[in-house]
């Protein structure tokens, strides 16, 4: 058994392997996000045997919730679940897990009837979209996007680059001038959001990320990086572009993709499920932002990944 540690680079191996034991196809359960976020929810993990156990300190000092992820892996669960329910006697505060997701809810039901309220979160919900729809864009649900990509890939001077070593720092840069021209030293989510994309971007190569860019006249018009969530989904991590570049947004959404396929020489109307190395892509949640929440639904989502925050009753 070992306590909770602050998350280092060096983990990524081990926790890997006991995300891939429960093959969870959430956010939260994936290193990247884990880590580039740490310094935001002062993220600290622990190895309970073949599980991995994810703990937050509180966001306020006037807070007593230890707030917790169900824990993945292999073994017992209901041990594990116990331990980390010590852990938050010893730190003096109350137990919380938070980000369940519904087949959590029904162990912990199971296990502890009557123990816990379950209260769904719509804030933190991934949204899961077909890959198939988001590479080819096909139907008329779907016009509206194909008109945008088309109107940017009119642009003569256009291009896609996959994201290396030698483009990484364009991107940082691009980063910074979207955060200045959208206000992020006005608006604390935005500016916390810069850094996990800062952070991404600096450890690109030790994250194992895929990338990728659009150019316009040279200058770096959007990027994307994402990577392969669990056995059959993708998890598209950032979406950054300028919004006044009609466009940029579903093009780099589109391209990217195209490019995580088995054959990214395929032409797109033909391509077929079979063809593409994924079935899901999961585009994460909207925080709570309603213009997130809006740009999201009109990719239309397959399903959405329904999380709860759990307490202990009260009765």
């Amino acid at each position: 058994m070992i306590g909770f540690k602050e998350i280092e680079l060096k983990d990524k191996v081990w926790v890997d392997e006991l995300l891939s034991y429960s093959n969870y196809r959430a956010t939260e359960y994936n290193f990247t996000v884990l880590y580039i976020w740490k310094d935001v929810f002062k993220t600290q993990i622990g190895r309970f045997k073949d599980f991995l156990t994810v703990r937050f300190e509180p966001r306020h000092a006037e807070l007593k919730d230890a707030r917790y992820f169900f824990p993945a892996g292999k073994g017992e669960i209901k041990e594990v679940l116990e331990f980390m329910m010590e852990d938050a006697g010893k730190l003096n505060a109350n137990f919380m897990l938070v980000s369940v997701l519904e087949e959590q809810k029904k162990i912990l039901e199971e296990l502890y009837p009557q123990k816990f309220t379950y209260t769904p979160n719509r804030d933190s919900f991934d949204y899961i979209y077909l890959a198939e729809n988001l590479i080819t864009l096909k139907g008329k649900k779907y016009q509206s996007k194909r008109n945008f990509v088309s109107r940017f890939r009119s642009n003569p001077d256009w291009a896609y680059e996959e994201i290396n070593e030698n483009n990484i720092e364009a991107c940082l840069q691009m980063n910074d001038e979207w955060c200045r021209r959208y206000g992020c030293m006005h608006d604390l989510s935005m500016a916390q959001e810069s850094c996990s994309v800062k952070s991404a971007l600096k450890n690109f190569k030790a994250l194992e990320l895929k990338g990728g860019l659009l150019r316009l006249a040279g200058e770096v018009a959007a990027f994307t990086l994402g990577e392969k969530m669990n056995s059959d989904t993708f998890l598209v991590h950032i979406e950054k572009a300028f919004s006044d570049i009609q466009g940029a947004y579903p093009t780099i959404s589109q391209e990217f993709l195209r490019h995580q396929m088995i054959d990214p020489n395929a032409l797109m109307p033909d391509i077929t499920p079979s063809q593409i190395g994924f079935t899901y892509v999961n585009r994460e949640d909207d925080a709570g932002d309603e213009g997130l929440r809006k740009a999201k639904m009109q990719y239309h989502p397959i399903f959405m990944i329904e999380k709860y925050i759990v307490n202990k009753s009260e009765k």
